[in-house]
């Protein structure tokens, strides 16, 4: 069957299906699927044409040769998150008016050259050809900005698909690609994976490109890889657009990827956060279960403390919410930007980012490096650390809107949907999520996993292993997976 982005690539590499069929059966999905508000922009014959650039090259013959190896995800169709990385030819509009009119002197032209992690995404066969809906400056845990489209989850149309990188999620878990392109700056790759029932990787800082311009680093609280289907596509996808990064951190060596466990694991355990942010019992059970399974297999199981966890989770979103005002403060001073055409909520974020000095700056930025030296205590203790992705179901649309000015209210809705996403983002260090069950309405229960700096083939492990229960099933087929004729694991 075609499961995922690497099948659908080994078919393609077979002979079994063109990267030309598979870009225009994405195609076809994408206005199929329109209604799900999934993509902002749509660009058939970029696509096409790099689907039949791969299709070219397999033409020839033996001309491929060793490549095709080097090209895991070959012919693969994919989508660019509106923010972030920027891929050649394909606009970037940050969810927001500013950017929506054709370009002129006061409002910069956002198409650009490909990042470098633009470049690894071609690089290792993907093929991009469109832009996936995000919040206006990926302010918000739900993918709904005022110039449209509204991002809806394709498991319950009437909730959210999440945040910020919602129209990834949506798209993937609507089969329109297996794969594609997110940030994380707040858990806007895991939010959105968990609420869709995908898998998503928040890698370690240091490990990604963020270059040339390094303009979503966010003082290391942002990183990028995908959102996918299954946990070897993502250490795939870990593999081949990870590492060498030559960023602003000290170079990072890349994890090995799916590496086996040699002796059992301490994995601690967190089934509660506090009183002020609580999580349904369906969630907690799911978290439970996952902690049993990896016990049945040798693994030791360490309670961790609530409280503790608690604190750090609290500097760690107070860190968040002071580095996005100042960055989006100067973003706007720096590129001239009208402050009257953003939504409501980022002119509140905008006018507090003023509204903080220099020093209350620093006081943050080294509150930020003792909650990742207070991590690390934790992981003197323990392995890996097991906890809760979301605290309730994708709430509806609408739950979480931008149309008003109180900021604090806006990050308390956050917080209280995914209480622990910014640990992982201000920590520094890597965080998964996969879904571990569904509950009554048929809406995964999502597990998070944090490792330590390095952790991450750990993570992918462990996770591959919790995925093979196979505790919940993808709704929605691939595009193009009919069209194979066969199998191919």
């Amino acid at each position: 069957m075609i499961e995922d982005a690497t099948a659908l690539a080994g078919a393609i590499r077979s002979g079994r299906l063109t990267a030309s069929a598979a870009m225009q059966a994405s195609l076809d999905a994408a206005k199929d699927q329109a209604h799900l508000g999934a993509l902002t922009h749509v660009d058939a014959q970029v696509g096409l044409a790099a689907a039949a650039r791969i299709d070219a090259m397999l033409g020839e013959g033996g001309a491929l040769g060793s490549q095709a190896s080097a090209l895991p995800f070959l012919g693969v169709p994919t989508l660019a998150k509106d923010l972030g990385g920027p891929f050649a030819g394909l606009p970037v509009k940050a969810g927001s008016a500013l950017f929506s009119a054709p370009p002129s002197a006061a409002v910069p032209d956002m198409p650009a050259p490909d990042s470098d992690l633009a470049a690894r995404f071609r690089a290792a066969g993907l093929c991009p050809f469109g832009v996936t809906t995000s919040p206006e400056f990926g302010l918000s845990l739900s993918s709904e900005p005022a110039i449209g489209p509204i991002c809806r989850n394709p498991l319950d149309l009437s909730r959210t698909a999440g945040g910020s990188s919602g129209g990834a999620a949506a798209a993937v878990a609507a089969g329109i690609v297996a794969i594609a392109h997110a940030t994380d700056a707040g858990g806007s790759i895991r939010v959105p994976a968990a609420a869709c029932g995908l898998v998503g990787l928040k890698p370690g800082r240091g490990l990604m490109p963020g270059g040339p311009a390094f303009g979503n680093h966010l003082g290391g609280i942002a990183a990028e890889l995908v959102i996918s289907r299954t946990v070897r596509d993502t250490a795939t996808a870990l593999a081949c657009l990870g590492g060498q990064a030559r960023g602003p951190f000290p170079p990072v060596a890349l994890p090995p990827s799916l590496a086996a466990i040699q002796e059992p694991l301490s994995i601690g355990l967190l089934t509660e956060i506090s009183p002020d942010l609580p999580v349904e019992a369906d969630r907690l059970q799911a978290v439970e279960a996952a902690a049993r399974s990896l016990e049945a297999d040798g693994h030791r199981l360490v309670r961790l403390d609530a409280a503790t966890l608690s604190a750090l989770a609290a500097t760690s979103r107070r860190v968040f919410e002071t580095i996005v005002c100042v960055n989006l403060a100067d973003l706007f001073d720096r590129l001239g930007l009208d402050e009257g055409k953003a939504e409501p909520m980022t002119q509140a974020a905008i006018a507090r980012g003023h509204g903080i000095g220099g020093t209350q700056l620093w006081h943050v930025m080294n509150e930020m490096v003792l909650v990742s030296r207070d991590l690390w205590a934790l992981f003197d203790q323990v392995d890996l650390m097991l906890t809760p992705m979301l605290a309730t179901a994708p709430p509806p649309l609408g739950a979480m809107p931008t149309d008003h000015r109180d900021l604090d209210l806006h990050f308390s809705r956050m917080a209280g949907f995914a209480p622990l996403a910014t640990l992982a983002n201000v920590s520094g260090f890597p965080a998964l999520t996969l879904p571990f069950g569904m509950d009554d309405a048929g809406l995964p229960l999502p597990v998070q996993l944090f490792a330590p700096m390095g952790g991450e083939g750990l993570l992918l492990t462990v996770a591959s292993r919790l995925e093979g229960e196979r505790r919940f099933r993808q709704r929605f087929p691939i595009a193009g997976a009919d069209l194979v004729a066969g199998t191919m694991a």
